[in-house]
């Protein structure tokens, strides 16, 4: 981006530490107010642990939400990237659903649908993290509304970036290109097409998920992918 014309600064942080996160927004308010967040950090099924997937993607998400609420300028918006994982698990249920939106960031990890007995593997983990991404997004919108600003989030299917090398060269690569080979689109798409969408959600949607994944959501449930 900086090669591009544009001023950049950078910061690492640690998605899956509060302090890191509260750190990185006590830089960011160095510029200014804080009038936009886009998250797409996160881990993949076959990146890490069901520990790890857990706390970065589930928790991490929850708390870079709920701080960034608390300083977004009005008028403010924000996208967070959740998966076409998190719309292919079974019901949970209202009670469940409601808990993943609204438990406390601290408390979330104890709730015992994320117990390892209830968690059958990497990818169950990452549905169910998607899942929360999803319900949190919805929950915050109340909050942020209260100060005119909007968040959504997004739920990429299959999106050729580095994590989805990893997944295609993972244990589970057959079952991914059979994923986007048979969704009515044909192929996985890319990331210009999932930050298309990012643009238009930062003007005037709020509350909303949006699944971008070329109809393999829908062939999964009516289609070649559900034979």
């Amino acid at each position: 981006m900086y090669n591009a014309g544009f001023d950049v600064n950078y910061l690492e942080v640690d998605l899956a530490d509060r302090m890191s996160i509260q750190n990185y927004i006590q830089e960011a308010q160095k510029y200014g107010q804080i009038g936009m967040l886009i998250n797409a950090a996160g881990v993949s099924p076959s990146q890490a642990s069901i520990e790890t997937i857990l706390k970065v993607d589930l928790y991490g998400t929850a708390v870079l939400l709920e701080e960034v609420g608390k300083v977004i300028k009005p008028y403010g918006t924000g996208v967070t990237i959740s998966s076409q994982s998190g719309h292919r698990m079974e019901a949970l249920g209202s009670e469940i659903d409601e808990q993943l939106a609204t438990t406390d960031c601290e408390n979330l990890l104890s709730l015992s649908v994320l117990q390892a007995e209830n968690i059958k593997d990497n990818l169950h983990a990452y549905q169910l993290a998607k899942r929360c991404n999803v319900k949190r997004v919805m929950a915050e919108a109340v909050k942020w509304g209260k100060k005119k600003a909007r968040i959504n989030s997004i739920s990429p299917g299959i999106i050729v970036t580095p994590l989805a090398i990893d997944e295609f060269n993972g244990k589970r690569g057959a079952f991914y290109k059979n994923m986007f080979a048979k969704a009515p689109v044909g192929r996985p798409g890319t990331a210009d097409e999932v930050a298309n969408v990012a643009e238009l959600l930062m003007s005037e949607n709020t509350g909303a998920d949006f699944l971008v994944d070329g109809g393999a959501t829908a062939a999964y449930f009516y289609g070649d992918l559900n034979k």
